[in-house]
């Protein structure tokens, strides 16, 4: 599918809910709760929004809950995951589903430069395709029964 990432986020929204590294990973779970998400990117605030991380919900699970560690104690700069894959906005949809694939990953930030200009996650990606699988059968069938 050669739609762009920027198409998914015009229509999903840009807003991303991010939290500072020192937050307490009791403090990310209540908030990813309340919003019933799945991550929070992690953002140095100091350095203008600068992308340090992201926390995913498998991060804590195998990083605190697996180990025995005090969510109210530990930060989210301990176990969130560093070593980032993401997607630029002109990226294709087809191009962000082979990274999600191929690294096992449900959320994909979105990036110009270092800073986040976006979340998707593979349900975004799932929709944004059954929307256009559900266009192109319309269009096939407004073809063959005009014609």
């Amino acid at each position: 599918m050669n739609s762009r990432i920027q198409h998914v986020l015009e229509r999903k929204g840009a807003t991303v809910e991010s939290a500072p590294p020192r937050m307490s990973v009791l403090t990310a779970v209540e908030r990813m709760n309340e919003l019933k998400i799945g991550a929070l990117v992690v953002i140095d605030e100091q350095e203008r929004g600068r992308l340090l991380g992201i926390l995913t919900e498998r991060d804590i699970l195998a990083r605190v809950v697996a180990t025995g560690r005090a969510p109210d104690a530990t930060s989210i700069d301990e176990v969130m995951t560093r070593a980032l894959v993401v997607v630029s906005a002109q990226a294709t949809v087809d191009e962000a589903m082979i990274l999600m694939t191929d690294h096992r990953l449900r959320h994909l930030p979105v990036v110009d430069g270092d800073r986040v200009c976006g979340l998707i996650s593979i349900g975004d990606l799932t929709s944004w395709l059954v929307r256009d699988q559900q266009r192109t059968i319309d269009d096939l069938h407004d073809y063959i029964c005009h014609t």
